[in-house]
């Protein structure tokens, strides 16, 4: 007997089973325990547990129709919808919902690439479309049109922009939210919704003009509630002449701030589009991905001096035309060379494209838009992990851009994690999706073990109040603490959730859609839940 809604009776949900049969296909309503247990979370913090988030069925529907009629079916019987794209939110809570008992509206048979223009480098697509189909499909067409890929590139195009996932290619399309223009979404009623030139009947600008005219609604759907996504637009990356990958190595402590003051204007000032990076080889350990905690700055030149390994290293890339590739790094070269003593330049090769396939097998995937599944070597058995967990959930707090602020998170962050005795490995000092912040991305390894569970997540939610305390929020999280990083955005009590929670109320007042998600709760269930 599957888990039913809260207040929802076997038969109401015998009889929604029935309807929704009635419109996808019997074959696509799953409700049989083997099938509904695909939609768990296999890095569950509740495993085994009764609070433990899971489905009470699945259903899978094929079109913005029958997506239409499944949620008129749940509205009017008060069954509480989850939507996902593919599931694949490894370390965010997969495909499970939020909310117990909650249907899961799996949109994988929505997997149509629905548009793909060359020369405005956009596509339109459905929410069951992968970073593999798009990439696929642009090679099989001959596009010179790049993805901007996340690690891994399983998932859905459509699902990790709305849950703001990041990639590694140039500036504009890294951010995935922000490169996106035009989204269709079902609102809880069953009414159709197209955000911005989409609002126009035969509009020729949906997927070049976002924001249309009043206000730009699209943000309504980034991590909410609010709505289903069925159709999203992109725009993609014109495929560059030449890409060139180097790096400068600094060797004092102190160089950090005035680093990240000169990355950032560089950066900002386009003399270089690629993904920059900031690592500390001295402290590297991990085969070169992950570090250990920063020490005082003594330490630090010490082991520098002691070791010969720099500092610090800005690895920075750059896409485009060699001419003007190079004319940029030689300009990164002597700001640097003019304000570091010592600094040691490294040269990469230049690539040239398009890639042919031997050149694409040894290629950095991600940097040249190309999906792969290589990051779950990082979690596998190896001599630097010998002791693979049973998986991780993702900490991901938004930092200052700045040095004082990237060896103050790590430090406060190590510091915590230590005395909590949570089990870490943090990736990179910091991480550059985003052109104008840091995010400390940290993997926080999960158990099947309860009681181990269990102290792990007051631990985490002690590392949220303390993060939270210094100014940094998380801007993604598993469910298990998104109530948790939702309250820490307390300015003017809590005043981010009650206006969240109002426009819940307007536009979805039996609350069936997400329920719970991101800490919007509907006002049923709302007691108890603030700050």
């Amino acid at each position: 007997m599957p888990q039913l809604p809260s207040g929802v009776t076997p038969a109401v949900f015998a009889d929604a089973v029935k309807a929704m049969q009635s419109v996808v296909g019997a074959q696509w309503v799953f409700t049989s325990d083997p099938d509904v247990a695909l939609y768990r979370d296999a890095y569950s913090l509740f495993h085994d547990e009764p609070e433990e988030r899971v489905a009470s069925a699945a259903v899978a529907p094929q079109s913005v129709e029958e997506v239409q009629a499944v949620v008129r079916i749940c509205n009017a019987r008060g069954i509480p919808l989850y939507p996902i794209s593919t599931g694949r939110n490894l370390g965010y809570g997969g495909a499970a919902p939020v909310y117990s008992g909650s249907v899961v509206l799996d949109l994988k048979r929505m997997n149509r690439i629905l548009s793909v223009n060359e020369g405005d480098c956009s596509c339109l697509v459905e929410p069951g479309v992968s970073y593999f189909d798009m990439y696929k499909h642009l090679r099989a067409t001959g596009s010179k049109l790049w993805l901007d890929v996340p690690d891994p590139g399983w998932g859905s195009m459509i699902g990790n922009a709305l849950d703001s996932g990041g990639g590694y290619t140039a500036a504009p399309y890294r951010g995935h939210f922000e490169a996106q223009c035009g989204i269709e979404a079902v609102l809880a009623d069953g009414e159709v919704l197209r955000t911005g030139m989409g609002a126009m009947p035969g509009s020729q600008t949906w997927q070049q003009y976002r924001m249309g005219i009043g206000p730009c609604l699209d943000g309504l759907f980034r991590q909410s509630s609010l709505g289903i996504v069925t159709k999203m637009g992109f725009w993609l990356f014109p495929q560059p002449e030449a890409h060139l990958s180097c790096s400068v190595d600094l060797f004092r402590f102190a160089d950090i701030e005035p680093l990240i003051d000169l990355v950032n204007e560089l950066e900002y000032g386009n003399i270089f589009n690629g993904m920059p990076s900031v690592s500390s080889p001295v402290l590297t350990r991990g085969g070169g991905m992950m570090f250990a905690e920063i020490p005082a700055e003594e330490e630090v030149d010490r082991l520098v001096r002691e070791t010969g390994q720099p500092a610090w290293r800005f690895s920075v890339s750059f896409y485009g035309p060699q001419k003007v590739i190079r004319a940029q790094w030689d300009y990164v070269q002597e700001r640097f060379a003019k304000q570091f003593e010592g600094a040691k330049f490294r040269d990469g090769q230049f690539t040239n494209f398009p890639l042919d396939e031997v050149a694409i097998e040894k290629a950095p995937k991600a940097r040249f838009g190309i999906p792969s599944l290589e990051i779950f070597a990082v979690g596998s058995r190896s001599p630097n992990n010998p002791e693979p967990s049973h998986g991780h959930i993702w900490f991901s707090a938004i930092i200052p851009r700045s040095g004082k602020g990237l060896v103050e998170a790590n430090r406060v962050m190590r510091q915590a994690c230590a005395r909590l005795d949570i089990p870490l490995f943090m990736f990179s000092p910091a991480v550059t999706c985003w052109t104008r912040s840091f995010v400390l991305f940290a993997a926080v390894r999960v158990s099947n073990d309860p009681a181990v569970n269990k102290r792990l997540r007051e631990s985490v939610r002690e590392v949220i109040g303390i993060c939270a305390q210094h100014g940094w929020g998380e801007y993604r999280c598993p469910p298990a603490f998104q109530d948790a990083v939702m309250n820490s955005y307390s300015f003017n009590d809590n005043i981010l959730r009650r206006v969240n929670e109002r426009i819940k109320d307007a536009l979805d007042p039996n609350g069936i859609l997400s329920v719970g998600r991101y800490g919007v709760w509907p006002k049923r269930l709302r007691e108890g839940r603030g700050a």
